[in-house]
């Protein structure tokens, strides 16, 4: 359990360490979801979980409000998420979260990706399948006894329950994103950062070489400035 939980928390600060990067990222889900359900964060709970995560990745407020109030304006950009499937070299299944004003850019630029790297994007649920869609809350433990909260909480959909220094990981399905979020905030825990993340249900060993293969892909993916995550069933050694 809290090796779990130190990976994913290892891996999200990797993903935070290019700072520019990052803020593009989180600005763009602030759009998304003011488009969707409003500037408000008291009546948008997914604007207030971007929110959060913002704090978390030491985005200035100034910066988070700015981005809100540009969402707001009707002349703003739209952006659309996408998902898209492919396999890698050694058939390694790779998802790929996007946010993107120009779809047809974004395809064409993934799958150049895939292709210069002997992989090939695949067709709608030909990869999905093979991942859980999973949701991950940290709360601050300020002496919590974890194991009545977890009981407190499987009724709101709660998987399981980790310890780590002086935070506590939640994991859930990814469905149960919203009940859990109110009944956390209800009882006035406070939410450090959560996410909703795709956790492969098998992972794949491979030889040094191949992985190396395989993670000049996901670099080259993961560098694109229109993709927001990205996912695959290959073991590393973290």
């Amino acid at each position: 359990m809290g090796r779990a939980f130190e990976f994913r928390k290892a891996r999200k600060m990797k993903r935070w360490s290019n700072m520019s990067k990052t803020f593009t990222r989180i600005g763009r889900e602030l759009i998304i979801a003011v488009k969707e359900s409003g500037p408000d964060p008291s009546s948008n709970s997914r604007l207030r979980a971007i929110i959060q995560n913002a704090k978390a990745a030491n985005m200035p407020k100034e910066n988070i409000e700015r981005a809100i109030k540009k969402a707001s304006e009707k002349s703003s950009e739209n952006f659309k998420e996408v998902l898209l499937e492919g396999y890698a070299p050694h058939g390694i299944a790779i998802l790929v979260e996007a946010a993107t004003d120009n779809n047809n850019r974004t395809v064409a630029n993934i799958r150049s990706y895939f292709n210069k790297c002997d992989g090939s994007l695949a067709t709608s649920g030909s990869v999905d399948f093979l991942f859980d869609h999973l949701c991950f809350f940290q709360i601050e433990d300020e002496g919590i006894d974890i194991e009545e909260l977890e009981l407190e909480l499987i009724d709101f959909g709660v998987i399981e329950l980790s310890k780590s220094e002086k935070e506590i990981s939640i994991t859930a399905r990814f469905e149960d994103f919203g009940s859990i979020q109110k009944e956390l905030e209800r009882r006035k825990l406070e939410i450090s950062s959560s996410e909703l993340e795709r956790e492969a249900k098998i992972n794949k060993a491979l030889p040094q070489v191949e992985r190396l293969k395989v993670e000049r892909l996901i670099n080259m993916i993961d560098e694109d400035e229109d993709v927001q995550n990205v996912y695959h069933d290959m073991k590393t050694d973290d």
